[in-house]
């Protein structure tokens, strides 16, 4: 081999090395390789940078857009909350449905939405099934693979041996090509985990599922909320006018926490004098809007401050600052407490935590976590404790009311809280009154496809373009929705096939492979591509590992005079077939903290699961795809 040669595959094994160990990013080891083909004179500018412009990259991140809308319109929400409605709570029957109804889903949108989408409403559903959630979640991610596999947009390797076919003048896989094995996988998988997958599956709680989790509507009236809260109205001659919050100090000086603020929309209506006359005035009753308070809020005149606290301190509070008080109207602030941007939850201190031996002031809760302590609970905790200066301890739990992305924040402070339930639940899609716009573009990109109006770049970018135009999401929105990493993975790692066929090293790979199992026959060779595919895809991403084995197995069908397509097939479905670690794909990350999984979990249950799909696709795929 030529210096060349050495130079690229030792790229390419150090680029592997990287991948398997994580000592950096996997973007940044995607633009190393593309700067190190560059610089070596190995490949031209513009062989090195065509991976930017790639089709199958432009398309991967359309269809992040369009997933990104379907979920920001709570589309994807709805129509899996609709399956799950008939999912029952029998074991066996949850399995079942779950794992179709995700499947479903991830042929349309990506796999890693799909699962964070159907995660909470898992957990609670195997809260209420009195299951473990360890039960169902692996269950939920290798469902969510299988349907990546059934569909040309389902998932990335798809896109890219269909895009390569088309590079090679060959007809490209189209929407449906993929859907037979798909189904088939998708039916093997669910009998498996029927019948051998549930008994391997862990029987395993977490911390929180041993303590009893109540909604938050629970809540409320559990902590007798909101008997305990105050109404104060801001008078007109009261000093707070034109003050923030932070500069009143209200809580410093009174220990009061500000729950919410209702300010007036409309003038309030009446009676007014024209010309000299009494006229009834036709204005709209008053209505408020609910504002979340913020250390920068400004108090303005006939704010309703909604305010936590003790008799003793609201009446000197009111008298310092000549609030009026009234009284506190049942469900109106149960609904300051409890909205989709809002909410309450229960945090359990653990035995590590740093808050530990403090007071709320002291660890300095509000300040960190913009969150307001209502009340606390537990073996120490007294009823007539002091919210603010009780000293905290290992097993209390405390009520905390505010943003519930601020209440999501607390999650990923695992030393110093456990928040238990699933507040991510709770949290509304933005822009709800969408979705149905959202399902017609998505329904109309998948029609375009199926009857192969236009290339599926051009019918992804469309769909993409009016999903913002449309207002189903921003176009701030529609960047944060692309997995810019995921895009440059596979941008910078094109490159790298191409040098990996400029240097000849594709057809020493795929001769070894023919020399090897060529004499057994092309399904050895289909075998070994399964194999080989499946192999690396527990350890890099499925994007990276179609990239390097795609040309390898064309290559292959080149060499044994067959038709590349069954081939292909192979590579692509493999490279969805990430079962056997956690570190294999996203939604197996996703689900392991849920679910207390452990890395032999995936092992045990996923091995077989990989053979299995190993067996069918030697068998199905000659007969789909004849050589």
């Amino acid at each position: 081999m030529s210096g060349e040669t050495w130079f690229v595959l030792a790229v390419l094994v150090i680029a592997i090395i990287l991948f398997v160990t994580e000592w950096l990013r996997v973007d940044v080891v995607a633009l190393g390789v593309v700067v190190a083909l560059m610089l070596s004179g190995v490949l031209s500018t513009g062989e090195a940078l065509a991976g930017f412009s790639n089709t199958a990259v432009l398309t991967i991140a359309s269809l992040f857009i369009v997933g990104g809308a379907v979920l920001q319109t709570g589309l994807a929400g709805m129509i899996g909350r609709r399956i799950l409605q008939i999912a029952g709570t029998g074991e066996l029957r949850l399995i079942i449905v779950l794992m179709a109804a995700v499947a479903l889903l991830s042929s349309f949108m990506s796999d890693t939405g799909t699962v964070a989408v159907l995660l909470p409403a898992v957990i609670i559903l195997a809260h209420s099934a009195k299951i473990a959630p360890s039960k169902l979640l692996i269950p939920l991610a290798f469902g969510s693979l299988l349907g990546g596999a059934t569909t040309l947009i389902g998932t990335p390797p798809n896109i890219i041996v269909s895009d390569l076919l088309l590079e090679q003048g060959l007809t490209p896989f189209s929407f449906f090509s993929y859907t037979p094995m798909g189904i088939v996988l998708i039916l093997l998988g669910i009998l498996y985990m029927m019948f051998v997958g549930q008994r391997w599956l862990p029987d395993r709680r977490t911390v929180i599922d041993s303590q009893p989790v109540a909604t938050p509507e629970e809540l409320v009236k559990l902590y007798q909320l909101p008997d305990n809260l105050f109404r104060l109205r801001v008078r007109r001659e009261s000093a707070l006018v034109g003050k923030t919050l932070a500069v009143a100090g209200l809580r410093q000086e009174f220990g009061i926490s500000v729950i919410d603020i209702q300010r007036r929309e409309v003038p309030r209506a009446g009676l007014e004098l024209v010309w000299g006359r009494r006229r009834e005035e036709e204005r709209p009753l008053p209505t408020r809007t609910s504002i979340q308070p913020t250390p920068d809020t400004t108090i303005e005149l006939d704010d309703l401050l909604i305010v936590q606290g003790t008799d003793q301190q609201i009446t000197q509070m009111s008298t310092r600052w000549n609030l009026a008080v009234q009284p506190a109207q049942g469900s109106s602030d149960a609904n300051s407490l409890l909205n989709e941007e809002v909410g309450i939850a229960e945090v359990l201190i653990p035995p590590r935590s740093s808050l530990i031996g403090k007071t709320i002031v002291e660890a300095q809760f509000g300040a960190l976590y913009k969150l307001s302590v209502l009340g606390i609970s537990g073996p120490t905790a007294r009823h007539d404790m002091n919210v603010k200066t009780a000293q905290l301890h290992f097993g209390d739990i405390l009520l905390v009311q505010g943003p519930w992305k601020n209440i999501l924040q607390l999650k990923k402070q695992r030393r110093d809280f456990v928040v238990m339930g699933q507040p991510e639940a709770m949290i509304g899609a933005p822009n709800r009154q969408k979705a149905l716009v959202a399902l017609l573009i998505l329904l109309g990109m998948v029609a375009i496809l199926i009857l192969d109006l236009m290339p599926t770049a051009q019918a992804g970018m469309l769909a993409a373009l009016l999903m913002v135009l449309t207002g189903c999401l921003s176009m701030d929105e529609a960047y944060q929705a692309i997995d810019w990493k995921s895009i440059v993975l596979v941008a910078g790692m094109l490159p790298m096939s191409t040098a990996l066929e400029k240097t000849g090293l594709v057809d020493i790979a795929a001769q070894g492979l023919v020399n090897a199992l060529g004499d057994i026959g092309p399904l050895a060779v289909l075998a070994g591509l399964f194999l080989l595919t499946s192999l690396f895809t527990q350890v890099l991403s499925n994007t990276a590992t179609t990239v390097v084995i795609a040309p390898i197995a064309l290559a292959s069908a080149t060499n044994l005079g067959v038709a590349p397509y069954a081939f292909l097939m192979a590579v692509a479905i493999a490279a969805s077939m990430a079962f056997a670690t956690p570190v294999a794909s996203p939604v197996n990350t996703l689900v392991m903290g849920a679910g207390n999984y452990r890395f032999g979990d995936y092992i045990k249950v996923g091995v077989p699961m990989i053979l299995i799909t190993l067996l069918a696709s030697v068998i199905i795929l000659p007969l789909l795809f004849p050589f």
